[in-house]
């Protein structure tokens, strides 16, 4: 692609809405629209930050969560792009007179080219809200697959996010890392709005089910999802539909063959049901953690900058001095009887992580406090550093991989990137109705588990390593090109002579799943690091053999040794069962 020129058609100014994948989707696709209307872009402005009242002014909008100037030099010889629009235009822009696209999403590029570009050449600037997570398509014709490697340059190498943030992330990387174990990162997709566009309420209990129905009645009323208020969650967990839980994610992990005291790092800005859904997952694993408990207080209000206080919303008692003056107030007044005042409006106490004491007074949900709106932006800060973790995870595996509006989520964005960096890193990517199915097979007898069900629940996360990844390109590719970017952006540094291959090469085994690779530029030669799974610790769970009795019970006698994995199969019948993977891959 060529260096884009200094005359270009104009400058387009980007507003982006929504939370951290969705930015990070939309960001990447504003950068292939301004390459391919030849504009100037001026650094998106991320919404969440410039509404919130009382976060730091020390990072303003982009700079609160990526570092602007990396942004921009990398991306010199693609897109040219300028900090601020020039000062004729931005007075313009705040006296509302520069014309206004709000993109639908998954726009095509002809959407741009023949209603877009006229108006910026007439203007010389437009403005673009990019509301939903996107506004180009996810698969586009084959003369603009150069976008689409401009994509991925943008989310995996343009995007950096600020120093502070990313040495907190590497300082938490460095603490799972330190017991000298591989860790495995979860990501729950439990989040209030996804639940309620799935009809997954009664997954839950008590004001939590309320709330997740006051939010879909909530959607329904503007059209965001159809069908009814009431909806089975029952067979929608059983049609694959609903998030698995915490607990079916533990029980699958330890069938698998993972021990007790393995690492497990929950990451995900929020976990609906707070603490109490990952209960179960604490009783199978001993090292359950998050960034909270791998990184102090002063470690995260760092990462916030200086903030300015902020005024309680509860009503202050008066001091005895106060209620004096009242008392004598009252004497002085007026002639009696007088109307007397009315009485204060009684303050919502409810708690963004708990109890919402307004589902039971109110129909609608209180406007958010300044407090939450700092929260929200927050978010931003905590699932970037989830997210650099989970890519350098030596195992990751996802709850969901949805978001509150159909649209592919967090995890996979995590999962695209994995692959993009090395196709050979351990992603389990669960197929959740045969999943339900085998736990609803057994389910009176879960923690007591036959060694047939345990074969059956191993060769199904084997073959997600593989199976899952077809399933993205075909399901996830069509809403989010950044959830699989093979094989536009799949690529080899080895040449003809060179026995080593780039991170971002894919290992023969999963070519047929790829696609065709290409050579990376010369370029990306360095800077990309592959953390993936160690082979013995692999075979080890292949190798142990023990009885399926009590095999989730911390204390049991499969978990004795750590070294010896944890799972049922013998040896023999792991090869057995590869070897029948293998046969199969190939009849295919």
């Amino acid at each position: 692609m060529a260096e884009p020129s200094l005359q270009t058609n104009g400058f387009i100014f980007v507003r982006i809405q929504g939370g951290f994948h969705e930015i990070r989707n939309s960001i990447s696709d504003v950068v292939a629209v301004s390459r391919l209307l030849n504009a100037t872009l001026v650094v998106p402005e991320i919404q969440s930050t410039t509404s919130s009242k009382g976060i730091s002014s020390e990072f303003k909008s982009f700079s609160y969560l990526y570092n602007e100037e990396q942004f921009m030099t990398a991306l010199a010889k693609d897109v040219r792009v300028v900090k601020t629009l020039p000062k004729d235009l931005k007075g313009a822009r705040r006296k509302k007179k520069i014309p206004l696209f709000r993109v639908p999403y998954q726009a095509s590029p002809y959407f741009f080219l023949h209603r877009v570009l006229p108006i910026l050449n007439k203007h010389s600037v437009v403005e673009l809200v990019v509301p939903d997570g996107g506004c180009l398509q996810a698969t586009l014709a084959p003369q603009f697959e150069e976008l689409q490697r401009l994509r991925c340059r943008v989310s995996f190498h343009a995007l950096r996010f600020r120093q502070e943030v990313q040495e907190l992330a590497t300082n938490i990387l460095h603490r799972l890392r330190s017991p000298g174990r591989p860790f495995i990162a979860y990501d729950p997709g439990l989040t209030r709005d996804a639940l309620a566009y799935y009809g997954c309420a009664e997954l839950f209990q008590d004001v939590h089910t309320e709330l997740i129905q006051h939010k879909r009645a909530w959607m329904l009323k503007r059209g965001i999802v159809k069908g009814s208020l009431s909806v089975d969650s029952a067979k929608k967990r059983l049609n694959g539909s609903c998030p698995l839980m915490p607990e079916e994610i533990g029980i699958l992990l330890r069938a698998y063959g993972y021990s007790w005291d393995t690492i497990i790092y929950v990451s995900g800005g929020e976990v609906f049901g707070g603490q109490r859904t990952l209960i179960p997952l604490h009783s199978m694993f001993e090292n359950v953690v998050d960034r909270t408990s791998l990184s102090s207080s002063w470690e995260l209000n760092r990462i916030y900058g200086r903030e300015s206080n902020l005024a309680s919303d509860y009503p202050k008692k008066l001091t005895p001095v106060d209620v004096e003056l009242k008392r004598e107030a009252w004497k002085l007044a007026g002639p009696r009887p007088r109307p007397l005042p009315p009485p204060p409006a009684r303050p919502k106490y409810y708690n963004i992580e708990g109890w919402w004491g307004w589902v039971a007074e109110s129909d609608n949900e209180p406007d958010s406090t300044v407090m939450e709106l700092r929260m929200n932006a927050h978010k931003l800060l905590w699932e970037a550093i989830d997210y650099v973790v989970c890519v350098e995870a030596d195992v990751f595996i996802p709850g969901f991989d949805h978001d509150g509006k159909g649209h592919p989520n967090f995890a996979t964005l995590v999962m695209g990137h994995r692959l993009y960096q090395s196709a050979a890193s351990r992603t389990y990517r669960p197929n959740r109705k045969q999943v339900v199915k085998f736990l609803e097979e057994t389910r009176d007898h879960l923690y007591q588990a036959n060694r047939t069900w345990l074969t059956s629940i191993r060769r199904h996360l084997r073959k997600s390593l593989l199976d899952g990844l077809r399933g993205a390109s075909v399901q996830s590719k069509s809403l989010s090109f950044l959830s699989h970017p093979v094989p536009e952006c799949s690529c080899s540094s080895r040449g003809p002579a060179e026995p080593t291959s780039h991170a971002s090469s894919p290992p023969h085994s999963v070519h047929a799943a790829l696609g065709s690779v290409h050579h990376c530029p010369a370029w990306m030669d360095t800077g990309v690091t592959s953390l993936s799974l160690e082979k013995e610790h692999d075979e080890d769970l292949d190798e142990d053999d023990t009885s399926s009795s009590g095999l989730f019970l911390r204390n049991s006698g499969s978990d004795t040794a750590h070294e010896n994995g944890g799972g049922e199969a013998s040896k023999e019948e792991a090869q057995l069962e590869d070897q029948e993977e293998l046969e199969g891959g190939e009849r295919r």
